[in-house]
């Protein structure tokens, strides 16, 4: 009898404690789920200027929905039209071939409509103000994207209008090329957290949401600027910030191979973004030794490392 109620005691403990681990599994999901809708309920009408204004679930969630519309509707075939009858105006002071394509395609293939505008099709600051351009477009448009020369046109229209602004480029930040690169390093090693990733080149507009968006996500962030070229201070200070709280790190430092060193993914970009063509000369020599050779490839930390966002393709034989 006696070992009859130990086996039955025994029993008793292990049914109690896969109970408990599974009543722990679904409440893990419980609250993954929560934080999921909580994220999507809170991205509703909001502005996209920079990733520094989203809380780490919320670009998750970003991510997550662009992977599930890209694996239904491009691997499944799935014929999805979320956007029926919604209207995209697209304001492209600077021009561009990935951006307004890609923009232009998904808009129909979602069931909407985009509306290219360059300043010789409205009046962007010069019979009309940004604000009046906010208040006219806000009646005609539901969602508005703005590939600007200043990040202030970009603050004033989202001031002044009644819809979403959307950063397309400005000249401080890049956030959806960067949403696309987080995307793209997600689908090749099935997480972002933990991973490192180097960037050799210029400290620009797309360094700067790279930070951001990888120190965010509790990724590590290693890069290597010319002296003369580094990043801007406030982006520094706010990606070192969101290290901490993630458990990520921004390492900066002026040597490729020092950068790359212990990287999954390399990014780079051009030395010489639009506006900045009077000063080729000056950084074609003041970035010698910052292109992603076969001998900085070497110092990353695994073969199945890849190279992440190269812009603009004439310039290929300087970067890379």
């Amino acid at each position: 009898p006696y070992n009859k109620m130990l086996r039955r005691f025994a029993g008793d403990l292990v049914a109690l404690r896969c109970n408990s681990c599974l009543c722990g599994v679904l409440s893990s999901r419980r609250q993954l789920h929560a934080r999921a809708q909580s994220a999507a309920a809170s991205l509703v009408g909001r502005d996209f200027l920079c990733l520094k204004d989203f809380t780490a679930d919320e670009l998750k969630h970003l991510l997550w929905v662009s992977c599930d519309l890209k694996t239904r509707i491009r691997d499944k075939g799935e014929i999805l039209r979320p956007l029926e009858g919604k209207t995209l105006g697209m304001i492209f002071e600077k021009r561009s071939t990935r951006t307004r394509v890609s923009t232009e395609m998904a808009m129909a293939i979602l069931g909407g409509h985009a509306a290219f505008l360059t300043r010789d099709d409205i009046h962007l600051g010069t019979n009309e103000s940004l604000k009046d351009t906010a208040n006219v477009l806000s009646r005609l448009v539901d969602v508005l994207v703005a590939r600007v020369y200043r990040h202030s046109d970009l603050d004033e229209l989202a001031l002044h209008s009644s819809i979403p602004i959307i950063n397309g480029l400005s000249e401080v930040y890049h956030p959806l090329q960067i949403l696309a690169d987080l995307q793209t390093i997600q689908e090749r090693f099935g997480q972002l957290r933990d991973l490192t990733v180097s960037w050799v080149g210029d400290g620009n507009n797309v360094l700067h949401s790279l930070m951001i968006g990888c120190t965010k996500l509790g990724m590590h962030m290693r890069a290597a600027t010319p002296k003369g070229y580094e990043p801007i201070p406030k982006v520094i200070e706010k990606a070192k910030a969101f290290g901490k709280e993630s458990g990520g790190s921004l390492y900066l430092t002026d040597d490729p191979r020092d950068a790359v060193c212990g990287a999954q993914c390399i990014v780079t970009d051009t030395w010489i973004s639009m506006g900045q063509e009077e000063e080729s000369k000056q950084r074609i020599k003041a970035f010698e030794g910052y292109q992603v050779t076969p001998q900085v490839r070497l110092d990353v930390s695994t073969k199945h490392a890849v190279n992440g966002h190269i812009c603009h393709p004439s310039s290929h034989f300087l970067v890379v």
